[in-house]
């Protein structure tokens, strides 16, 4: 689903980046530019941005930690 209409973000794009690593939500508005013109995804973008962190698990290995979708 798109998520933000004005820079064509969806919902994929979201999961792809925090999967990624991105564990702020100022760094993907940084990254997608979601929720950075008219304002009016903010909420959903926030809410999907949420869900995604919500699925990730931080697995700690030996001198970095790894991130992996659940």
């Amino acid at each position: 689903m798109i998520v933000c209409l004005c820079h064509r973000v969806s919902d994929r794009d979201i999961h792809r980046e925090v999967a990624a690593g991105t564990q702020c939500f100022e760094v993907l508005q940084r990254q997608t530019r979601v929720a950075s013109s008219c304002g009016s995804c903010h909420d959903c973008a926030r809410e999907v941005f949420e869900s995604a962190c919500a699925r990730v698990v931080v697995v700690p290995a030996t001198a970095e930690a790894e991130v992996r979708p659940v």
